[in-house]
């Protein structure tokens, strides 16, 4: 006989006092429930783009009330992790959707106006796989010497050179990749990583900078030695905080500016 599921209580986590005795973290029953929703989401129970069940649907599956299940989902479309549309469901938010494509990419067109602009033009300068530099390793959570796939190109907008990207993937989720796949994948590349290799970002941190670029990194971006530049580090996880990617971009500002909605 199929084991029922368990309630979310069943599953508080515990954890340990001040006297080491184990006693129950308590958590409030929709945060219970958005944490089983996520546990489906990590494991691929739902794709991105797929519908997810129902909330009356998933109110009797972990058995809780539909208004239970609806704070809990608000909380995860609020983080982007999926989408409402009326009179169709919730949807497994992909960075295939327009709304949702340019969530990383802060860097907008002077004018505003980024479906006139158009998406970038990807150059592939360089797509090989080499041994984590410590550095690296550290920010990937890997140990030094770990396989990673290292990519460089250039994203020009209208034909001019914008962004000059250095990006650090961990090479056993990243199998196969390739310069040729990167260059000619028709969508945003976090939509590639979800769809290639079923990695799906859903959250990053950035560290921001002026500097000044290097004779190369000049003559690939076009500018003159002496520009000021924005460099943008940012780490990029997956479920569970899971560290995916390491992507260190300088920005050309002369056309653009760094943009951010702080609520």
């Amino acid at each position: 006989m199929a084991t029922p599921n368990p309630s979310p209580v069943d599953l508080a986590p515990i954890a340990a006092n001040t006297s080491g005795m184990a006693t129950p973290a308590f958590s409030p029953l929709y945060q219970q429930i958005k944490e089983l929703i996520l546990h489906s989401l990590q494991a691929g129970e739902w794709k991105p783009g797929e519908a997810i069940p129902s909330e009356m649907d998933l109110a009797a599956r972990f058995r809780v009330s539909q208004g239970t299940v609806r704070k809990a989902i608000d909380e995860l479309a609020a983080e982007n992790l999926v989408i409402r549309r009326q009179g169709k469901g919730t949807f497994v938010a992909t960075h295939a959707e327009h709304q949702v494509q340019y969530r990383f990419l802060k860097l907008v067109p002077d004018s505003g106006d980024r479906d006139a602009e158009g998406p970038a033009q990807r150059t592939v300068l360089d797509c090989k796989r080499i041994r984590a530099p410590a550095d690296v390793a550290r920010a990937l959570s890997l140990r030094s010497g770990d396989a990673v796939v290292q990519l460089r190109r250039v994203l020009s907008f209208e034909g001019v050179p914008t962004i000059l990207e250095d990006l650090w993937l961990p090479g056993n989720a990243f199998k196969g990749l390739n310069a040729e796949q990167v260059a000619q994948y028709p969508g945003p590349t976090y939509a590639m990583f979800e769809m290639e290799f079923g990695v799906r970002m859903v959250r990053a941190g950035e560290k921001i900078r002026a500097v000044l670029p290097d004779a190369q990194q000049a003559a690939l971006l076009q500018v003159p030695p002496q520009t000021p530049l924005l460099s943008v580090e940012r780490i990029a996880y997956t479920y569970n905080d899971v560290p995916m990617e390491l992507r260190r971009g300088l920005y050309r500002t002369d056309t653009h500016h760094y943009r951010n909605e702080l609520n």
